[in-house]
């Protein structure tokens, strides 16, 4: 196990470093087939949209990243069809969702343009809202997973989610 800074213990494994994106879904397997496997296996460091999917599928359980706050912070917002750079001025005039289907608030009350122009304007809230919308997005994600697993449809889903990452 790993003993974490606030005193916490945390009774898996916690699997990081430098993996080249090439390499990660082959390490991962290989470190996963000799840990035990009723311990979780906690993944530091990943968090583009594809690179969890492919953590899943080699046996990680959980995650950490700063990725999804990070690209927030400069106006790119993670969708299902890739990334989305929200200030460029082809969303000036667009007034629809960031995102058809996404159920977080941003989505929910504020469209592209208003984002846009937050941006632009360097209004703090800019960079809350697209927290907000990236966060939910990778959330939404690996629940989704999670459910596709229990249902034992893991591989379909799997299939479907690489065309749109």
């Amino acid at each position: 196990g790993t003993k974490w800074n606030m005193g916490t213990y945390f009774p898996g494994f916690g699997i990081g470093g430098s993996f080249e994106k090439r390499d990660m879904s082959t390490s991962l397997r290989w470190v996963n087939k000799i840990l035990p496997e009723e311990k979780p296996r906690h993944l530091l460091g990943i968090g583009e949209p594809q690179d969890l999917l492919l953590a899943i599928e080699a046996g990680a359980d959980t995650f950490d990243c700063v990725l999804p706050t990070r690209i927030a912070r400069n106006g790119s917002l993670l969708t299902r069809g890739g990334r989305m750079d929200i200030t460029k001025s082809q969303y000036a005039k667009d007034f629809s969702k960031i995102e058809k289907g996404c159920d977080c608030s941003t989505c929910r009350d504020y469209s592209r343009a208003y984002l846009r122009h937050l941006f632009k304007a360097r209004e703090l809230l800019a960079y809350r809202l697209a927290t907000i919308h990236n966060l939910r997005t990778i959330v939404r994600l690996v629940s989704d997973a999670r459910e596709a697993i229990l249902d034992g449809r893991f591989p379909s889903f799997l299939a479907f989610n690489r065309r749109l990452w």
